[in-house]
């Protein structure tokens, strides 16, 4: 095969690549975007805000600090007002975990302060379970955006290769094989 033929073969590949790349690219900021939008538009709707830097424990101080008095709208803030969730429910009876307050609340059903834990706790594992996957999907979108930025970058990368693989297939000459036999 001539070298010229080889080169032009290899830089035409290269231009598929390049257009894969960008299409990825694109796909991935569109899936950035819409996830952002998604999460930001739900937790709007939540209209769940952090306490002021007064109502905030020690304990929850390193998460919850940065955020103190904003309205939850990110999946990072969900995450922190998760964990707020979680510290709050860990200090109510049986450590707050629903299973084991419902199964005390059912075996006693004449006591009104365990039903009323076990409804708190149902709530607040609930709001934490709906709030760590706005979290989840945050990060999706975070994701998505280094991967789209990766792909634009690769396919810019990609683009110069090809230009240097045409340079080169008009500067070799036409006699030139790729795998010539050697010579005795």
């Amino acid at each position: 095969m001539r070298r010229k033929v080889f080169d032009v073969l290899v830089s035409a590949g290269g231009l598929l690549v390049v257009a894969v790349l960008v299409v990825a690219g694109a796909l991935l900021m569109w899936a950035q975007s819409f996830t952002n939008s998604s999460v930001h538009n739900q937790l709007a709707h939540q209209d769940i805000f952090f306490p002021a830097k007064a109502g905030i424990t020690p304990a929850q101080r390193p998460y919850l600090l940065q955020y103190a008095g904003q309205q939850v709208l990110t999946g990072a803030q969900a995450n922190a007002y998760a964990e707020k969730i979680a510290s709050d429910v860990s200090g109510m009876p049986y450590g707050g975990v629903y299973a084991k307050v419902s199964a005390a609340a059912l075996a006693n059903p004449n006591n009104a302060a365990l039903k009323a834990e076990a409804t708190t706790a149902f709530e607040g594992t609930t709001l934490r379970g709906l709030l760590l996957e706005a979290y989840a999907f945050g990060t999706f979108g975070i994701i998505a955006l280094w991967a789209g930025i990766a792909a634009f970058i690769l396919a810019g990368l990609m683009l110069i290769l090809v230009a240097f693989g045409f340079w080169h297939s008009r500067r070799v000459p036409d006699h030139v094989e790729i795998l010539a036999p050697a010579t005795k």
